[in-house]
């Protein structure tokens, strides 16, 4: 693994674009473009205030940035760094701010949700959506950008509208049975659209594209419910995450419950693999160690970590949450899928130094990463079942079928690693820091 230089961000903006080549970064007001493979600076762009969201179009032609307390949108080009668009919503506000799938139209929201304005930039056109509704995941693209289903509350009652991307016509508008929705999500084949309640109420309902309801899933009643979801790339299992410490798998051909697996504080699996990560900090001879590596706090002093293999049972760290305060720190708050479909990966909330891997072949434990600090972040590689995590310090860490690593980031300075992501081509990770960014390269095969 190889690591570039540190740089400068702010805000945790920084996006690789879709085509892999560039790679966009923010620095408060500065919008600074890269080539992905030298770094080299191809374009800089200043905005008219500090960037709360930037995001590229499909076609890697132009990138959005918005400023929310201003209400305020630019975009800029990539094939004409003279030519910029600048939107302004005025005195009603703006909450968020994305891209349409065909990289032409934006979709501002405004405050208090009063409406979504769609802007043309082929020709300069505006259409309203009314009544979006406020809540965790109200708005999904399908995967091939035709459709975009939308969340509204209307007269106290949910209803989805499913509008045709090209020229956003109502296609289908439709009430749910829901008592307060909280999320919509297309299955990646875009032939399902699942719509799940509020946490108040366990209720998964999945619908067909022309508004059929196709099946409903409730796994218990009287207590808080889902908290998060995910579905297979291949669209074949619906993973649920839920406060009970459990994740449900359903399946794509009765929508019933396939699976269900448990997060216990003692695992006993022979099956799994326990990979604990071990911290120790180098013994060193004072008299070896010269006034100058003090002062520039060398690697000598830094805590080196590595993986071993826990021996059976293994009790895991499990920290009590608080109850009495809302959203308690408990039940399953992420749960991915690997590109192959092969495995899933889930974190616990109130076992937040534990990342679990489940095998999807032979729906069973594969392997329980126990890190010495809280997982902040975890991502499949786009490409292959190989997965990257941090917790906030120096290191990045890796599991794959091969086993674990943990690699220390020689960045200067006191870099540590909030979260990342993988490029598109799995050769690389960016991660990022507090207010720097630093990309780690993946040795190839052919380079091994």
């Amino acid at each position: 693994m190889n690591f570039s230089e540190v740089f400068k961000q702010s805000n945790q903006l920084c996006k690789v674009s879709p085509d892999g080549k560039y790679l966009a970064t923010c620095v408060q007001y500065r919008l600074v473009v890269r080539d992905v493979n030298t770094l080299q600076i191809l374009q800089l762009y200043t905005c008219l205030d500090q960037v709360a969201h930037m995001e590229w179009s499909s076609d890697s032609l132009f990138i959005l940035c918005a400023m929310y307390k201003r209400g305020l949108v630019q975009v800029w080009s990539l094939e004409q760094p003279e030519w910029h668009c600048k939107i302004d919503e005025g005195s009603i506000g703006l909450l968020s701010s994305r891209w349409s799938p065909d990289g032409r139209h934006i979709l501002n929201t405004t405050e208090f949700h009063l409406r979504i304005t769609v802007w043309s930039l082929c020709n300069k056109s505006v259409s309203y959506i009314k009544y979006p509704k406020a809540c965790q995941k109200g708005l999904d693209f399908s995967a091939d950008g035709r459709y975009m289903a939308l969340a509204e509350r209307r007269d106290c009652k949910d209803y989805i509208s499913i509008f045709v991307c090209d020229d956003w016509h109502l296609l289908r508008h439709f009430e749910t049975e829901t008592q307060d929705l909280a999320g919509v999500e297309w299955s990646p084949n875009g032939c399902v659209l699942a719509v799940w309640d509020s946490c108040l109420e366990y209720k998964m309902l999945l619908y067909s594209l022309d508004g059929r309801l196709l099946s409903t899933y409730s796994a218990y009643e009287w207590s808080l419910g889902i908290k998060s979801v995910a579905w297979s790339p291949s669209s074949q299992f619906l993973a649920i995450g839920s406060y009970d410490e459990k994740v449900r798998i359903l399946n794509h051909i009765t929508w019933k419950k396939l699976i269900e697996f448990e997060h216990p504080a003692t695992i006993t699996s022979s099956k799994a693999v326990v990979f604990k990560e071990v911290e120790k900090r180098p013994v060193v001879g004072t008299e070896n160690v010269s006034i100058h590596q003090i002062t520039l706090g060398s690697s000598l002093f830094n805590t080196q970590s590595k993986y071993e293999i826990a021996s059976l049972p293994v009790q895991v760290t499990v920290v009590k949450p608080d109850l009495d305060r809302a959203n308690p720190k408990i039940g399953i708050s992420a749960v991915a899928f690997s590109a192959d479909n092969r495995y899933l990966a889930t974190k616990n909330d109130n076992m937040p130094q534990s990342l679990w891997v489940w095998d999807m072949q032979r729906l069973g434990l594969q392997a329980v990463l126990e890190q010495t600090a809280p997982v902040r972040c975890f991502v499949w590689d786009p490409r292959k079942p190989r997965l990257a995590l941090c917790t906030g310090n120096a290191k990045v860490y890796l599991w794959s079928l091969a086993g674990c690593v943990s690699v220390k980031v020689p960045a200067e300075g006191n870099f540590q690693v909030q979260s990342l992501f993988w490029h598109g081509n799995g050769d690389s990770l960016v991660l990022l820091g507090k207010d720097q960014i630093c990309l780690c390269y993946m040795a190839t095969d052919e380079e091994k």
